[in-house]
């Protein structure tokens, strides 16, 4: 068996190392970007793009996702650091959103993304968004009035956002502007379709070649005007190995003092509902994109990813989820088998092993405008157009969250959205489930599918309704389960029918067969008179 699969890896090697190593090129600024919007050490991005990478892959039931930092955990990391003052703390509550993904794995709750509204989870990867986008604007131009160093610069307060945002432009460093503004412009033109066409260009990710232009444009400002590049504190600042045991120096490991705090175990349980969401949206989104439409196990996936969080955590890395950005670049550049993702992993360790003083070089406007990029993309302005289309009961729980998590926090406004997601949905069984047509001195009450007691109310009104001297059907043949409390008021009105002269005929409401008129003229009457 064991011997079989080697073949089929060794089979697909010459598409999955290709693919490998622009998943490598795509994932390097996105895990430094990651660490930044998060107010993480940068190394720390690295760290659980290589767990995700050269571990996640092979416990992982999918060939081609692919996992690491996500974009998406960026709120409640910046909050969890914030909140308990450690990034040591941090990685406590990594370690235990790790264990109860693990548990959520073995009690086979991969069905939990099922029951999140669509629309709320839209709602909040947009949110997500929009806070890149505010986030991310003062490193984008250059901004430094308030910098204290390790990128934690803003308060995680709606309003001081807001307020650092503006400011940030009346401390605009041109060099960074430059940067960022045509690295914005070379990823927008890589998303045109005459790009995609061009077989050589798709050779190149959009964020590599951001990464090159803002080296490049620093390295020649450097030298010719020095006022028009970005200075050493606006740099990519990667610890540097001189030999193979510094590397293992620069992990930082969880201190476990914190498990005296509660707050970890809120950040934890945070951590595991937003990372087993976010990976279970991006599993299904990969299994869509994948060319043999092969389907991955979902709770095999959770227990992956809780082994990954551990891991990450224990290392001092940041927390791990599925992401679609970098498993849709791994299915376009021909990704077959999970050998591409690990050897996106094994390049990740490879060039922070030997490059990272290279990789020093990198303006963080850079990764601004990457993350800025990737900000309009989970926000952009036709989402909105999509949802308001489809009417409020779409729109509402998808604007609802957007707005509940800008001026709360991620889980408050999810909460928030989902209240209002359920209640659209009620709203809609409360409508839809019954319906009364009147012809005449005729009516039909229909039972469009399974009625629960939630219909007691609107079952009771159309009763009402129903006139003296009329005749009136129960079609229930669409309805496959009717609620206890449901039968109890039907029979009810079945009883009292005769003292007003109305006759009713029973289509499908106690068996399958039809019980003509009459026949249940009978039954009535029998009641009646017992």
């Amino acid at each position: 068996m064991i011997h079989k699969h080697a073949q089929y890896y060794f089979r697909h090697l010459k598409d999955d190392i290709p693919a490998g190593i622009v998943v490598f090129l795509v994932a390097l600024p996105l895990c430094l970007g990651i660490a930044l919007a998060s107010g993480a050490p940068l190394f720390s991005g690295l760290i659980a793009g290589l767990v995700g990478g050269l571990i996640v892959s092979w416990l992982s039931g999918s060939q081609l996702c692919v996992s690491g930092p996500a974009a998406g955990l960026t709120v409640i990391v910046f909050n969890a650091i914030e909140s308990l003052g450690s990034f040591q703390g941090l990685l406590v509550a990594c370690i235990l959103a790790g264990i109860l993904q693990l548990a959520l794995g073995y009690l086979r709750a991969g069905i939990i993304g099922a029951f999140f509204p669509s629309s709320v989870i839209e709602g909040m990867l947009a949110a997500i968004g929009l806070i890149l986008i505010i986030k991310q604007i003062p490193h984008a131009t250059g901004y430094d009035t308030s910098y204290e160093g390790d990128e934690s610069y803003m308060q995680e307060t709606a309003r001081s956002s807001f307020i650092e945002l503006f400011d940030a432009f009346n401390g605009m460093s041109p060099g960074a502007v430059i940067i960022s503004a045509v690295g914005l412009l070379l990823l927008i033109l890589w998303g045109t379709p005459w790009f995609k066409k061009q077989k050589l260009l798709k050779l190149f990710p959009g964020p590599l070649i951001v990464v090159l232009w803002g080296v490049s444009y620093n390295l020649v400002a450097t030298q010719i005007a020095p006022n028009w590049a970005v200075s050493a504190k606006h740099l990519v600042k990667l610890p540097i190995s001189e030999k193979t045991t510094d590397f293992f120096n620069n992990f930082i490991f969880p201190d476990f003092t914190y498990l005296a705090n509660p707050q970890v175990y809120v950040i934890a349980v945070t951590i595991a509902i937003i990372a087993s969401l976010e990976t279970l949206l991006s599993l299904e989104a990969t299994d869509k994109l994948d060319p043999l439409k092969r389907i991955a196990p979902t709770n095999r996936e959770l227990k992956a990813q809780g082994a990954g969080n551990i891991i990450s955590g224990m290392l001092g890395g940041l927390p791990i989820t599925a992401v679609i950005v970098r498993s849709a670049a791994n299915i376009n550049a021909g990704g077959q088998t999970r050998i591409s993702c690990f050897t996106h992993g094994l390049f990740l360790l490879l060039s922070i092993m030997y490059l990272a003083n290279y990789l020093n070089y990198i303006p963080l406007s850079c990764l601004s405008a990457i993350l800025l990029h990737t900000g309009y993309k989970l926000a952009n302005p036709v989402l909105f157009k999509k949802f308001y289309q489809k009417g409020m009961s779409q729109f509402l729980p998808f604007a609802i969250t957007v707005l509940a998590i800008l001026i709360s926090d991620l889980l408050k406004g999810m909460a928030i959205g989902m209240f209002i997601g359920l209640f659209f949905v009620i709203k809609a069984n409360y409508s839809a489930a019954i319906s009364l047509l009147q012809d005449g001195s005729h009516y039909v009450l229909s039972f469009n599918k399974d009625v629960s007691f939630l219909n007691k109310a609107l079952l009771r009104k159309f009763i009402l309704h129903i006139e003296e001297n009329s005749s009136v059907t129960i079609d229930a043949s669409k309805a496959k389960f009717i609620d206890h409390d449901i039968m109890e008021t039907i029979e009810g009105f079945m009883a009292a029918a005769p003292d007003d002269n109305i006759t009713i005929e029973v289509i499908d409401l106690y068996g399958k067969e039809k019980i003509k008129k009459h026949e249940a003229l009978v039954v009535l009457n029998d009641r009646a008179n017992t």
